[in-house]
């Protein structure tokens, strides 16, 4: 991890003697904007599982703590605090809160800008925690739904993602390494690869829509792959602050880590509130 920071920072300051630099410390936005249809990304808004009567709700945000500007080079540091909950909707507005992961980490990004060219990379090292809530027991029964146990499922992970972005359309590979896992064979890479399409400003000069593509390969026993495909509009631009309206398939393993070998398959259809 250290020669990868001492690489980086190589990389940033060459050519500085003729930079004009600039360093802000709790900047506003973020340097690397969140890669689209990338289930592990800051979210604030939630989601209905059409035809399920489950809902995803989402409370999470990143934040750049530092970012230092030479001319076109941007490196920011920062830090990373998710939660996902699934719930099941019931009548008299209750939702049983069945069960919840949370993500918390550190962040640094680096990225050129070269008029309607971007390219950089962003890495991470955070650790994720499941666990089952109340909502997931039966009390009739005295015992857990579908006789899912509560289990252990907790990792530590370092991660890279390069990309490259021209006017409104990002690519990205994603790298993954599970520094610690449990349990134990769940396989340590996972690799994915995406991208992201922002028509800029389309509909009346406020609204943009997009479509955003994620493939991400893992091992459970064997290799499978989970897909994510998202479409919607999000009122304001697609680097600031502002909200989205998403329809979103996905498919493969569940995202949550107490279902984490369940394979699932649905629809969503969705409000996020971008920070």
């Amino acid at each position: 991890m250290h020669a990868f920071f001492f690489l980086l920072l190589i990389i940033f300051f060459s050519n500085i003697t003729k930079s004009q630099t600039e360093s802000n410390w709790f900047p506003s936005g973020i340097n690397i904007q969140p890669f689209t249809a990338n289930f592990l990304e800051p979210k604030a808004g939630f989601s209905y599982l059409l035809g399920r009567e489950e809902i995803r709700l989402d409370i999470g945000t990143s934040a750049d703590i530092f970012l230092h500007k030479s001319e076109n080079r941007f490196l920011s540091f920062g830090a990373d605090l998710f939660t996902y909950t699934r719930l099941r909707g019931r009548s008299s507005f209750h939702f049983p809160v069945e069960t919840v992961d949370y993500l918390f980490g550190i962040n640094s990004g680096f990225k050129i800008v070269d008029n309607e060219r971007e390219y950089g990379l962003r890495f991470r090292f955070s650790h994720i925690s499941a666990h089952l809530v109340d909502g997931a027991f039966d009390s009739r029964l005295n015992d857990w739904r579908n006789r899912r146990n509560p289990r252990t499922y907790s990792r530590e992970f370092l991660e890279l993602f390069p990309y490259y972005r021209i006017n409104g359309l990002r690519f990205y590979l994603g790298f993954t390494y599970l520094v610690h896992v449990n349990p134990g064979f769940v396989g340590k890479g996972i690799y994915q690869f995406g991208f992201d399409y922002f028509a800029d400003k389309l509909i009346a000069d406020i609204a943009t829509p997009f479509i955003a593509y994620d493939f991400k390969i893992m091992e459970i026993d064997k290799f499978f792959g989970n897909n994510i495909i998202e479409a919607g509009i999000k009122f304001g631009n697609y680097n600031s602050k502002g909200v989205s309206l998403i329809l979103a398939y996905y498919s493969g393993k569940s995202i949550h880590g107490e279902y984490f070998n369940l394979n699932e398959s649905y629809t969503t259809l969705g409000i996020n509130v971008d920070l």
